[in-house]
């Protein structure tokens, strides 16, 4: 019986078996060590000379697959504080010249991306994205929320027709969905409280270290919900995922304290937008009203911040069609984005959404985008209409602040951008 890493522990003194792949070999004329890796992390097992396995364990390259069977004793010295004295060796497969080695560039490692995530790196933000997306999908649970299944193929865009990924369907043409929310939408008149976990793609010709072409968004909507309710329910949200996730020590692996995360909590910072502009342009920023938020606009509302923050209210014209305007200033609309503390920027967008046919209408009709495509978007203002608001969060956006990582690509396995869709 196989046993992990992480319980050697609970075996001091014993004779346990442990298996996994090469994570370091090193030798001299009298012993051999090798740090052997699983799921649960690293532990060093020694073969002395004197050992049948002796030159067998000496000819393991790194990423060879195995298993190890040996008693378990405390050392500090060692990685992970527990050594194995080998007693038997049992290989799967001899792995060749490991390619992936220390120093080489980035765009290598994203050439040889399917054998740069078995780094502890990558282990580590792996483990920490299911943590969140099981966190996410308790939260929804837990506040009566259902998960529904929109499709990813569609015939209309939700954020603009210039970033998105168009193919030929059939004998039409069809793109890659953008969001989930019109189809949300659709079910939460019948659900009423409903949310998704689904891949989203953007077409945006974007170098930042914020911007995947493909990514996985989580989406709710809910029947009955104003703007500040709709605020509430992602402040939970976001409250719940960071607790869950600080729990998992192997944050500090990634420069994270998870203390850090223990001190987000709901109610977060409220701005409008007009309060942004103002604090933006007191630390020297050019931006004026009417434009919208770039990536150094939010950095430096949130460069200080412990905890994300809501900017409310934006400008008509720089937001979605289908935004709520707001009653007490029609030139804005009832709309937030979430913030991520720390200079992260946005993770998170969120509005009411407008529910008067005619209007949704004239805003189509304002921007020159095709009625015939929305129509069935359109029947949903016609049929028993009610007050609703949802949003969408960036999962690899909160994984990237949550992690402390330098750039996006690093908390998806395979990320796809502008320039990178192998392996």
């Amino acid at each position: 019986m196989f046993i992990h890493i992480a319980d050697l522990k609970d075996h001091v003194g014993k004779s346990v078996s442990i298996r996994g792949w090469v994570y370091r070999r090193r030798s001299s004329k009298n012993i051999v060590f090798i740090v052997l890796r699983d799921v649960s992390g690293i532990a060093q097992c020694t073969f002395p000379a004197a050992s049948e396995y002796f030159s067998i364990a000496d000819s393991m390259l790194v990423e060879s697959s195995c298993a190890i069977k040996g008693k378990v004793k405390k050392d500090e010295r060692a990685p992970g504080g527990y050594e194995i004295e080998a007693e038997k060796l049992e290989v799967y497969q001899k792995a060749d010249i490991f390619p992936v080695q220390e120093d080489q560039s980035v765009e290598f490692l994203l050439d040889n991306r399917h054998l740069w995530l078995r780094s502890q790196q990558q282990n580590t933000i792996l483990k920490i994205k299911s943590v969140a997306l099981s966190a996410a999908r308790e939260w929804f649970s837990k506040n009566k929320f259902f998960e529904v299944t929109p499709p990813i193929i569609t015939t209309n865009a939700c954020e603009g027709g210039s970033t998105l990924f168009s193919f030929k369907y059939f004998d039409q043409v069809a793109y890659l969905s953008q969001s989930a929310q019109m189809y949300l939408e659709a079910m939460c008149f019948n659900l009423e409280r409903v949310y998704s976990i689904t891949p989203s793609f953007r077409a945006e010709k974007s170098r930042t270290l914020r911007h995947l072409a493909e990514y996985w968004h989580i989406e709710g909507e809910q029947a009955w919900m104003s703007h500040e309710e709709n605020m509430k329910v992602q402040e939970e949200l976001v409250e719940h995922m960071c607790h869950a996730v600080a729990k998992m020590e192997e944050l500090k692996l990634l420069g994270r304290d998870p203390k850090d995360l223990l001190h987000v909590k709901a109610p977060f910072k409220k701005m409008d937008y007009s309060e942004a502009i103002e604090i933006l342009q007191g630390k020297g920023s050019k931006v004026k009203w009417g434009d919208d938020l770039g990536t150094e606009d939010e950095r430096l509302l949130t460069e200080n911040e412990k905890a994300p923050i809501f900017v409310e209210k934006y400008p008509k014209h720089v937001k979605a069609f289908y935004m709520r305007e707001n009653p007490d200033d029609p030139r804005t609309v009832l709309c937030a984005d979430l913030l991520a503390p720390e200079g992260y920027g946005e993770m998170i967008g969120g509005s009411e959404r407008e529910i008067d046919h005619d209007k949704l209408v004239a805003r189509l009709k304002e921007e020159k985008i095709p009625l015939k495509p929305y129509q069935w978007y359109l029947d949903l203002r016609k049929y028993g209409s009610v007050q609703h608001s949802g949003f969408g969060l960036g999962t690899e956006r909160f994984i990237r602040w949550a992690c402390k990582l330098e750039h996006i690509r690093d908390a998806i396995p395979f990320p796809r951008v502008m320039n990178r869709a192998y392996p």
